[in-house]
């Protein structure tokens, strides 16, 4: 049986500083963007949307993201009438600190790895949203779902990904061969199904 991954990325309306602390569940959502393994399709929801992606999230074997334990699963679990918590993930800026003892952004990585950048940052897409540019947010949300998803992809055939260090590349050893090794999840399925 063929293991369904949904890579995910998140984009907000506001920011830390508007929220006064560094929380995520406090920040709110403006758009989600996902690429679904089963399917091979991107989509987006946005925050009216999000009851229309969470059978596809409680139906994964893997979420897959970049600073998605720290950030996007707590703002998504916020919405979500579960705990998404349950699901299992791998967090590849997460894998990345694991091994290196420091963070490096999507961007650095990307461009280091694949020979490509990131199309905006987070601010953009706030901007983007306070102006109602939802098809921009839409746009560079999926694009860095992309990145996430082929840097994924390029970890598990390769077992490292590229950063710069001081003007040189270098490697950053990833032991991926348990990412997606199959467990039995307990999940809270609050959904009706």
């Amino acid at each position: 049986m063929t293991m369904r991954k949904i890579v995910f990325d998140i984009e907000t309306k506001n920011t830390f500083h508007d929220v006064g602390k560094k929380d995520p569940a406090l920040l709110d959502i403006s758009l989600v963007g996902i690429h679904d393994s089963e399917t091979g399709y991107y989509d987006s929801f946005l925050e009216d949307d999000l009851p229309r992606l969470w059978p596809i999230l409680e139906r994964a074997d893997l979420l897959i993201g970049f600073n998605s334990d720290h950030f996007d699963i707590p703002l998504l679990d916020k919405y979500y009438p579960g705990d998404l918590t349950r699901v299992r993930s791998v967090d590849i800026m997460k894998e990345i600190r694991n091994v290196l003892g420091r963070r490096i952004g999507l961007d650095a990585i990307a461009e280091a790895t694949l020979g490509k950048a990131k199309t905006g940052n987070g601010l953009d897409a706030i901007r983007w949203f306070k102006e109602g540019a939802m098809d921009k947010i839409r746009d560079y949300c999926l694009a860095d779902v992309a990145l996430t998803k082929e840097l994924y992809d390029y970890a598990r055939s390769n077992g490292f990904l590229k950063y710069r260090d001081f003007g040189e590349i270098r490697e950053i050893p990833l032991d991926t061969s348990g990412w997606e090794a199959r467990e039995r999840v307990q999940m809270t399925h609050t959904l009706p199904f």
